[in-house]
């Protein structure tokens, strides 16, 4: 599938899964629009990849979600549901991929919260009826994405969604990223124990001091 020309926009494009995407995704020579609910500070983490030769550009996260051909949703669970709803309008019809991870941290470490809707991808979907929800990109770590040194992220990147077109979309972007591949993973209604699992690779990572992600055999 021909994804080469789509434009990717980030909302929360300024914080560290978000901005790491967003320079891979440039890196593969798409233009990127990140997206803050600030348009300043967005443009300000726009500048330094702009100023790298990278196509990149910082716009509140409206704009961002207008000037844009997919949109990944990378914010905090906590303001998902809130900024999806306030956003409904600039994504109709839009390709949205939700990464977002419900997670809550105590003295012994992370664990998958509780979503009405079944997990954040279902929310999503709930919160935007006219827009085609794929859940994706859960599972990478966001130093990877930033560290300069690294030029392969390999891991593979899980794809669930509703709309066969759509996650087929996603999982050709997800291989436009030197060493990643999209994998289909199921419905939208399997996204809980996707979203949740990365509980478990940060456990991984913190005991072995790595940025650990995740490779299906036999596909």
């Amino acid at each position: 599938m021909d994804v080469e020309s789509l434009v990717v926009g980030i909302l929360g494009g300024t914080g560290p899964q978000g901005a790491g995407l967003g320079r891979r995704f440039a890196m593969a020579g798409h233009r990127v629009v990140l997206g803050s609910r600030s348009a300043q500070r967005a443009v300000a983490a726009a500048e330094p990849l702009r100023a790298a030769g990278l196509p990149v550009d910082g716009a509140d996260n409206s704009g961002a979600a207008r000037q844009s051909d997919v949109v990944i949703v990378a914010v905090p669970y906590d303001g998902h549901a809130d900024l999806l709803r306030g956003l409904a309008g600039e994504l109709e019809g839009k390709i949205v991929v939700d990464c977002v991870n419900p997670l809550g941290f105590d003295k012994q470490g992370s664990f998958p919260l509780a979503v009405p809707e079944g997990s954040a991808a279902q929310q999503a979907a709930a919160v935007l009826p006219a827009s085609r929800v794929v859940a994706a990109f859960h599972h990478v770590s966001a130093v990877l994405l930033a560290d300069e040194t690294v030029e392969q992220v390999d891991t593979d990147i899980l794809v669930l969604g509703d709309d066969r077109e759509a996650t087929d979309i996603v999982q050709a972007l997800a291989g436009r990223i030197a060493g990643m591949r999209g994998i289909y993973a199921g419905r939208l209604r399997n996204a809980f124990q996707v979203e949740a699992l990365t509980a478990n690779l940060i456990s991984v990572n913190r005991r072995y001091k790595a940025h650990a992600g995740l490779r299906i055999t036999d596909v």
